[in-house]
């Protein structure tokens, strides 16, 4: 019987003895799971890096675009600024002409016994006048019209047997403008009103 009883521990012992299969099976589930996990770690990291590479690339996007969008409205500034500047620089030169257009007007007026100086004066007029309307600049016609103070400067008053009250009755002085901008006003004489 001890013989027995000893026989059956060892096929106790034998039966519970691991299984080198049923180990090796085991250690490949906890090396899956534990690499499992490792690569759900990883790939956990991986997204949340990629989402904040996004972020960072949509900040820069947005960042590029005010960019483009600042140099934009600093090119079209630019661009208003200098034909703002141009224009000025136009007008400043044109009112610096004015009065020798004035004064070609006076000596065509003026009586002359010399044909040829007076063609002379009258070609030059006829260049000026065309040089400045071709750069837009029109003459404030106001004789006969109704006194209006943004084109014309009253500096006399005539009475009313001169023309209807309100009116202009006599030009001192041409008015220029160039576009809706006044370069010069006309100096005019108003009949008063009553």
């Amino acid at each position: 019987m001890s013989k027995e009883k000893k026989a059956a521990p060892e096929a106790e012992r034998e039966t519970k003895a691991p299984d080198p299969a049923e180990d090796g099976a085991q250690d490949a589930q906890e090396c899956v799971s534990e690499d499992g996990a490792a690569v759900q770690t990883e790939i956990d990291d991986l997204q949340k890096q990629l989402e904040a590479a996004k972020k960072q690339s949509d900040e820069y996007l947005n960042m590029a675009q005010r960019v483009q969008a600042d140099f934009e409205n600093f090119r079209r500034r630019n661009n208003a600024v200098r034909a703002d500047a141009y224009e000025d620089g136009a007008r400043a030169f044109i009112k610096t002409i004015l009065p020798v257009m004035d004064n070609l007007e006076r000596a065509l007026a003026a009586e002359s016994a010399d044909a040829a100086l007076h063609e002379g004066v009258s070609m030059v007029h006829r260049q000026l006048s065309e040089a400045l309307e071709k750069r837009g600049v029109t003459v404030i016609d106001c004789a006969g019209e109704k006194f209006d103070p943004r084109l014309e400067d009253a500096v006399m008053q005539a009475d009313a047997s001169e023309g209807e009250p309100g009116t202009v009755c006599l030009v001192l002085q041409k008015g220029y403008q160039l576009g809706d901008v006044v370069l010069r006003h006309a100096m005019v004489k108003v009949v008063a009103e009553a």
